[in-house]
């Protein structure tokens, strides 16, 4: 019979960052509050909406006939679906966005993009895509740009909560 490992308390001790983690996370951690800040203060000031709007109207202009299920839609923008629903309704109030039973499923909500909704859009995403691209695209080369791409889905799946437990992984969680 096998001995059975014991529980230490060197097990529960801390993980603390190296100094390269450190400085990694603290640039992120900036980032992940400046970006949305920054863009957020652009999109106020040209189109009068802020980037969770903004990241909602661009979603259902994407989708086929301009709608989306909310949970699906909610998924997408990286929202809750009770976040989801408070700015719908914003928008809805707006004249943007309208809510209808699901055609398929009437147990599910479908917010469709109007008319209005699409002109909103339209006049914002020029303005939107140059801030990206000054502030995220432009100091970064093409191999930086992949790279970004890569890293920032491995991280938003893996926060999103592909990994049960991500905040404490289990020691044979594998990938996570």
């Amino acid at each position: 019979m096998a001995a059975r490992p014991t529980h230490t308390a060197a097990d529960d001790a801390p993980r603390w960052l190296s100094d390269d983690e450190q400085q990694a996370w603290i640039a992120v951690a900036q980032l992940v509050l400046q970006l949305p800040a920054a863009l957020d203060a652009q999109l106020q000031h040209d189109s009068a909406v802020n980037l969770f709007e903004y990241l909602t109207l661009s979603r259902l202009s994407m989708a086929p006939e301009r709608a989306l299920r909310m949970s699906v839609l909610a998924e997408l923008t990286g929202g809750s679906l009770s976040r989801l629903s408070n700015v719908v309704k914003r928008l809805e109030q707006r004249g943007f966005v309208r809510r209808e039973p699901d055609p398929g499923d009437g147990r599910y909500t479908v917010a469709i993009l109007t008319a209005a909704g699409w002109e909103k859009v339209v006049d914002a995403a020029p303005g939107h895509v140059a801030a990206v691209r000054h502030l995220v695209l432009d100091p970064l080369g093409p191999t930086q740009i992949a790279a970004l791409g890569e890293i920032g889905e491995q991280l938003r799946t893996h926060v999103h909560g592909r990994c049960a437990g991500a905040a404490h992984p289990a020691p044979d969680a594998g990938n996570c």
